[in-house]
């Protein structure tokens, strides 16, 4: 049945104007709160970062015991500052976007796909590349193994491999060869050279690293 309207002498009001008005009364309330929230917000804001670009600005890496300054572009990533700015071509770029870990690096020890990082924020830590490993005329052993057991072909993906490898023996001399395997889990060889390298990696496992 529709509802009897209130007759015009009956003091009050109905129940459609009462939550109508409750209604407003709380969104008003919602907004005031939702003010003084913003407010409180900004005055705790940490200070924003300062931003870099488009223009190129200077970058300084710390490449195989190597400081080297360059002008580059923000956008530039490790491995085209390497590559490009700074020839330092043992990473190599094949997929571009970490999926084959051509690039490989170790940034700290640690290894990363150069291609995925900004060189700008490898500024102020310790890379290495596939050239840290020739010096005063000695091959680092894990390329040494590469090389005795014949454990490349086209080569591009020999360099990630390698790095990938040695930040494993760094971290345990005494890796297993599962355990190495495991941490070139990362790295793709489109030419199927692994058993070559698995022999490689055996015969540095039975030396210790």
């Amino acid at each position: 049945m529709p509802e009897t309207p209130h007759p015009s002498s009956k003091p009050g009001i109905s129940r459609r104007e009462f939550l109508s008005g409750t209604g407003l009364t709380a969104a008003a309330t919602a907004l005031l709160q939702a003010d003084e929230t913003f407010a409180q917000a900004e005055k705790t804001k940490a200070p924003a970062t300062p931003g870099f670009g488009p223009r190129p600005v200077a970058c300084e890496l710390l490449v195989n015991g190597t400081r080297i300054n360059v002008q580059i572009e923000p956008r530039v990533t490790l491995l085209d500052c390497l590559r490009n700015y700074m020839d330092v071509t043992g990473p190599k770029r094949v997929c571009d976007r970490g999926t084959c870990g051509a690039c490989t690096v170790l940034l700290d020890g640690k290894p990363i796909y150069a291609c995925t990082m900004l060189a700008l924020e490898a500024q102020g830590k310790a890379i290495e590349t596939p050239e840290h490993l020739y010096q005063d005329g000695q091959l680092h052993r894990v390329p040494a193994a590469f090389a005795q057991y014949d454990a490349q072909q086209c080569g591009f993906c020999t360099p990630g491999f390698v790095m990938a490898m040695k930040a494993c023996f760094d971290r345990n001399p005494k890796a297993t060869p599962r355990e190495v395997e495991h941490c070139l889990a990362g790295n793709i060889c489109r030419c199927g050279t692994y058993q070559q390298m698995r022999d490689a990696l055996r015969s540095l496992c039975r030396k210790g690293g």
